[in-house]
């Protein structure tokens, strides 16, 4: 029951740190309908503490916009499949669910980003064509990393030539 509880949390700091709770939901509509999704799931149990927060830790360590989009893109794929074992018949299951397909959509990135990491995962890294593809890339993939290592360098020089601290 705490994936519920710390997740319909969640949910609210990603609408609206993505500023998609604009003007078309409103977000007292969707604190509402998240309140009766707690008490569908009885999120006030005593086991709802144990262990601690399921997402939040995870998003601390994500800092960058890009970076919070592929992580975000992942939570909100668990909140739909969360969802999918519970009543639709209720309006507030079905706003909330329509609101996450928006989000997840507006998403799409960082779901295409997260399928690109799990295709690396299953690469056989054992098998001599993988290895010689990978050997063939590899003084591309140093120059990729030199260049976005430089890239950041550069930025905190301008940053801090602009500031006056």
């Amino acid at each position: 029951m705490a994936f519920q509880t710390y997740s319909l949390f969640v949910l609210s700091i990603i609408m609206i740190s993505f500023g998609h709770v604009e003007n078309r939901l409103n977000l007292l509509q969707l604190q509402n309908d998240i309140d009766k999704l707690k008490a569908d799931f009885n999120s006030s149990h005593s086991d709802v503490a144990d262990g601690g927060p399921i997402f939040m830790e995870r998003l601390s360590s994500w800092t960058e916009r890009n970076e919070k989009r592929i992580i975000l893109s992942q939570i909100i794929s668990m909140y739909l499949k969360m969802l999918e074992n519970t009543d639709k018949s209720k309006a507030h299951v079905r706003n909330i669910a329509e609101e996450l397909h928006t989000l997840k959509e507006s998403l799409s990135d960082g779901s295409k980003k997260i399928e690109d990491l799990k295709d690396l995962t299953k690469l056989k890294m054992s098998d001599l064509k993988i290895q010689r593809k990978a050997v063939n890339e590899l003084f591309s993939v140093l120059q990729k990393l030199g260049d976005t290592s430089s890239s950041h360098k550069r930025k905190r020089r301008q940053f801090q030539r602009l500031c006056k601290c």
